[in-house]
C-alpha cells in the first residue's frame, strides 16, 4: 500500500469515529429515598388487603407506618443529596395511594358501605380531594410559603380518618356498617377531612423545626412527657392529637381574619416568604 493510500486509509477511520453517535449516558434511580418511598405504598397496600379481610387495626396500623416512612423519604433525601425529579413525582404517586384510596377504601369498607349510594359518595369525595390536594400541592411548591400547608396534608387527613376506626375499633365497636349512628359519624368524618384538604386555611408544616440547632432543656422535658401521655392509651390520644391538628387550620384562619391579617399561604413571590409577601 502506497503513502497516499495509508494516509487515506487513516482518514477514512478517523471520519467514521467521529461520525459513530454518541449513546446517551443512562440516567439511574437513588436508591435510599426511594425506598422508604416504596416501603410507604407497601404500607397502603398493606392497609387495603388487610381491610378486605376484616381486619381493620392492622390496616390502622398499615397507613401510620406509611405515614412515618413518608415522613422520613424527603428528610433522607436531603440529607444524603439525593433528590431527584423521579423522586417527587413517585412520592407524590405514593401518597396518593397510602393517603387517598386506602383510607377512602378502608373506610367505606369499615362503615359506609352500610349508607349505600351515600357511602361511596363519601369515600369518592376524600378521595378526589386528595388527588386535588396533591396536585395543587405540586404546581404551587415554588410559590407557597414554606412554614405552613395550603389545606391539610393528605397524610394528616388520612390519620384523622384511621383514627376514628382505631378509636372505635379499640373500644370494641364491630360490624360498625350495620350501625346508623356510627356510619354517619363516619360519613361526616370523611366529608370533613376530604375538604379540609382543598381547602384554603393554612396548616402549620413544622418544616422549620430544625433537628440540627440546639433547644433549651424544657423541649426535651417536654418532649419525654407527650411520649408517656401517648404511651396512657395510644388510640385515644393521638386521635385527640389528630383532631386538635385537624381544626388547627381553621382556627389560625379565624384569627388572622380577626386581626386583619393575611391569611393566604400563596407567596407573590418565590423569595423566601414572609407575612408580608402573602395576600388575601
Amino acid at each position: 500500500m502506497t503513502e497516499a493510500k495509508k494516509t487515506e486509509h487513516l482518514l477514512d477511520d478517523e471520519d467514521s469515529e467521529v461520525l459513530e453517535p454518541v449513546r446517551p449516558r443512562r440516567k439511574g434511580i437513588y436508591i435510599l429515598p426511594n425506598l422508604f418511598t416504596l416501603a410507604a405504598l407497601f404500607g397502603g397496600f398493606y392497609a387495603i388487603v388487610m381491610a378486605m379481610n376484616g381486619r381493620f387495626e392492622q390496616s390502622v396500623y398499615g397507613i401510620f407506618c406509611a405515614m412515618v416512612l413518608d415522613s422520613l423519604d424527603g428528610r433522607v433525601a436531603r440529607m444524603t443529596n439525593t433528590q431527584s425529579t423521579f423522586g417527587e413525582q413517585m412520592d407524590s404517586l405514593s401518597d396518593m395511594v397510602s393517603f387517598g384510596a386506602a383510607p377512602a377504601l378502608i373506610m367505606y369498607e369499615w362503615a359506609l358501605k352500610g349508607l349505600g349510594k351515600w357511602g361511596w359518595f363519601a369515600a369518592f369525595v376524600y378521595c378526589a380531594a386528595a388527588a386535588l390536594r396533591l396536585a395543587r400541592f405540586n404546581t404551587n411548591l415554588a410559590v407557597v410559603d414554606k412554614r405552613f400547608f395550603q389545606g391539610v396534608p393528605s397524610p394528616a387527613a388520612a390519620a384523622l380518618v384511621m383514627g376514628l376506626i382505631w378509636v372505635l375499633d379499640d373500644a370494641g365497636y364491630k360490624g360498625v356498617s350495620q350501625d346508623p349512628q356510627l356510619s354517619w359519624l363516619a360519613f361526616g368524618f370523611m366529608l370533613y377531612a376530604g375538604l379540609t384538604m382543598v381547602t384554603n386555611a393554612p396548616f402549620y408544616s413544622f418544616k422549620d423545626v430544625s433537628f440540627k440547632r440546639s433547644v433549651p432543656f424544657i423541649t426535651i422535658v417536654a418532649i419525654a412527657l407527650l411520649i408517656a401521655v401517648i404511651n396512657i392509651h395510644p388510640p385515644i390520644v393521638l386521635f385527640s392529637l389528630f383532631c386538635f391538628y385537624g381544626l388547627s387550620g381553621y382556627v389560625v384562619y379565624g384569627y388572622k381574619r380577626m386581626k386583619g391579617k393575611p391569611v393566604s399561604v400563596i407567596a407573590t413571590s418565590t423569595d423566601e416568604p414572609d407575612e408580608k409577601g402573602l395576600h388575601h
